[in-house]
C-alpha cells in the first residue's frame, strides 16, 4: 500500500502563494499517478491537478490553469503544487491522491486509490 501525508496548508492573502507537498512511502514503485483535489465546506470534493509518477503529462483543472503548478521529485518520493495568485474561492482543504491501478480519469475521485489527510488552505480577502 502507499500511504500519503500533505503539508504545507496554511492561511495566506488574496494575490499570495503556497506551496503544498505530498510526501508518498509504502509501494510507490507500483504508483500510475498523484492528484490534488479539494472539497470547500459544503461542496463537493473537486479535482485540482495530476500528474503521472513516470513522464512529464501533467493535468489541470480550468480553474486553476495558470495559477497552479504541479511537480514532482521522485527521488524524494514527493509531489508539490505551488499555488500562485489565490483567490478566496480557493479556500479548501487540500488532498494529495495516489492512482495505483490504471482506471477511470484522472480527473475523478472514483479512479484514486489512497488518501491522505488533507491540509487546510485559507485565502482571505
Amino acid at each position: 500500500q502507499v500511504q500519503l501525508v500533505e503539508s504545507g496548508g496554511g492561511l495566506v492573502q488574496a494575490g499570495g502563494s503556497l506551496r503544498l507537498s505530498c510526501a508518498a512511502s509504502g509501494r510507490t514503485s507500483s504508483m500510475n499517478a498523484v492528484g490534488w483535489f479539494r472539497q470547500a465546506p459544503g461542496k463537493e470534493r473537486e479535482f485540482v491537478a495530476a500528474i503521472r509518477w513516470s513522464g512529464v503529462d501533467t493535468y489541470y483543472a480550468d480553474s486553476v490553469k495558470g495559477r497552479f503548478t504541479i511537480s514532482r521529485d521522485n527521488a524524494k518520493n514527493t509531489v508539490y503544487l505551488q499555488m500562485n495568485s489565490l483567490k478566496p474561492e480557493d479556500t479548501a482543504v487540500y488532498y494529495c491522491a495516489c492512482q495505483a491501478t490504471l482506471r477511470g480519469s484522472y480527473s475523478y475521485t472514483t479512479a484514486y486509490d489512497y488518501w491522505g489527510q488533507g491540509t487546510q488552505v485559507t485565502v482571505s480577502s
